[in-house]
């Protein structure tokens, strides 16, 4: 599986406020949500963002309160894919379980600035830096995370493992 589109760049410490802030949590409209995605800490992302981009960010993404809101909001914006140093471990798993690929990638993370093009490819634990022409390492995932996120998120590959 690869994805490949342009960065949106942010720094440490994005919290689940920045990513969606509190006062849109009374709504699961996909639609709603994409339209304030990240609205906390640059409030000109869902106007930019495109179908199949990709965010890079510093240490810590996600920390903050642990709700499914904030990588359902980023997944919903049409973000293909977060690129970061490390995440909050509740907006990780959230995240896997919504069908949101994330990897953690230090030197990735550190190196690709905003408007660089990227391809990920999951399979190979590979991030290929187009602008630059530099490829970075990540840990692929395991098959059960990739059976989950192919699937859409956790409960869609439950419903068609009862389907059969």
């Amino acid at each position: 599986m690869k994805v490949k589109g342009e960065v949106h760049k942010f720094g440490n410490n994005v919290n689940t406020d920045e990513i969606i802030p509190a006062k849109f949590l009374n709504t699961t409209s996909p639609g709603e949500l994409a339209l304030h995605c990240m609205e906390g800490t640059k409030g000109s992302f869902a106007k930019k963002v495109r179908n199949g981009d990709l965010i890079v960010a510093g240490r810590n993404f996600g920390c903050g309160s642990s709700r499914e809101h904030a990588p359902f909001s980023i997944k919903s914006a049409g973000v293909s894919c977060v690129i970061a140093e490390s995440f909050a471990r509740i907006f990780y798993r959230n995240s896997i379980n919504i069908g949101l690929p994330i990897l953690e990638s230090r030197e990735a993370s550190k190196d690709i600035r905003e408007g660089d093009r990227i391809e990920v490819d999951f399979k190979k634990g590979e991030i290929k830096n187009m602008t630059k022409a530099k490829i970075y390492k990540s840990q692929n995932f395991p098959e059960f995370m990739e059976r989950i996120i192919r699937a859409g998120g956790l409960l869609k590959m439950l419903k068609s493992d009862l389907k059969g």
